[in-house]
């Protein structure tokens, strides 16, 4: 789903205009970036009822050019992981 698509929807099942639907998700949208931008201290970021945003570090490691086979050198880096709340995992089915 595209995020024009996801206004959309809040517009219709929320009874919004467009733009106030917009208005809407842009600002849930900013105070997760927000929170995350916080939890670089703590590596967590939880909302309620949605899940748990966590950043995780990877180690400097050893890969392969999947062309020529050759090894290269991959940097550490940081990734970000997501874990759905269980009201979430259940409408998903899982």
């Amino acid at each position: 789903m595209s995020k024009s698509e996801f206004i959309e929807n809040v517009a219709k099942n929320g009874k919004l205009s467009k733009a106030d639907a917009k208005r809407a998700v842009e600002l849930v949208f900013g105070e997760i970036e927000e929170g995350l931008k916080k939890a670089k201290k703590t590596g967590k970021y939880t909302i309620g009822t949605l899940g748990t945003f966590t950043i995780t570090k990877r180690g400097a490691r050893t890969g392969r050019n999947p062309r020529t086979g050759e090894p290269i050198k991959i940097k550490a880096s940081k990734s970000l992981r997501f874990r759905p709340a269980m009201n979430l995992k259940k409408a998903a089915g899982c």
